[in-house]
């Protein structure tokens, strides 16, 4: 794909993966509160807040997106990052396979994968999963708030297991790295544990308050009204 002509890759190169679904088909369950076109703008300001994280990771040496959505692509371009376009919405975890094995054919062997939902995450809470991967190589997981999902994922190498993002996620990437007999640590951090699903989820984050473009676009939307 022409989105790794050109890039000199070294040894032991850190990416950061951000897996963003198209915008149309992201939080789809904030329909009952919020209208079709305020939640593609929405998943636009997470989409900016977790790629401003993963820019600002001091251990990173590359940051990509993969996505079906032109407009995150574009956006992913402009700051730098490299876009992986999927073409078509294939699912998170086909999207993330197909990204994964082309970024560690290309030379990545840290792979840290963050789900593009988490807007409080931050540049450190990126670089303190770098720090957590096993020198021998493993699995670090950072678990939702509610202990079920899993928000970001690192691996090295960065095929080690593939992803199982969805319901019960943290539970089945654990039992497949047990199976395995793999290193894995679960690494739980405040920020990055917030994903925005719900209008509860909405709620809580404007009562963290961080400025962000996402308290930005829930502001106009009179969510994060006093």
């Amino acid at each position: 794909m022409d989105c790794l002509i050109g890039w000199v890759i070294n040894n032991a190169v850190r990416v950061v993966l951000i897996a963003a679904k198209h915008t149309a088909l992201a939080k789809t369950r904030l329909a009952p509160v919020i209208p079709d076109a305020e939640r593609r703008v929405l998943a636009e300001a997470m989409f900016r807040d977790v790629l401003a994280a993963a820019l600002a990771s001091r251990i990173a040496e590359r940051v990509a997106v993969v996505s079906s959505d032109a407009t995150l692509l574009e956006i992913a371009a402009e700051s730098g990052a490299l876009k992986i376009d999927e073409m078509v919405p294939r699912g998170l975890n086909a999207a993330v396979r197909m990204a994964t094995s082309m970024l560690v054919e290309a030379g990545a062997t840290q792979l840290c994968t963050v789900l593009s939902d988490i807007p409080l995450v931050t540049g450190a809470d990126i670089d303190a999963v770098f720090s957590a991967i096993p020198g021998e190589g493993g699995v670090v997981l950072v678990p939702s708030r509610d202990f079920s999902g899993t928000n970001i994922i690192a691996r090295a190498p960065g095929d080690l297991i593939s992803t199982i993002f969805g319901r019960l996620s943290l539970v089945k990437h654990l039992e497949e790295c047990k199976q395995r007999g793999l290193t894995c640590e679960v690494m739980r951090l405040a920020g990055p544990a917030l994903d925005l699903d719900l209008l509860a989820d909405l709620m809580e984050f404007v009562r963290v308050g961080k400025p962000t473009n996402t308290l930005n676009q829930l502001s106009r939307l009179g969510i994060a009204l006093d």
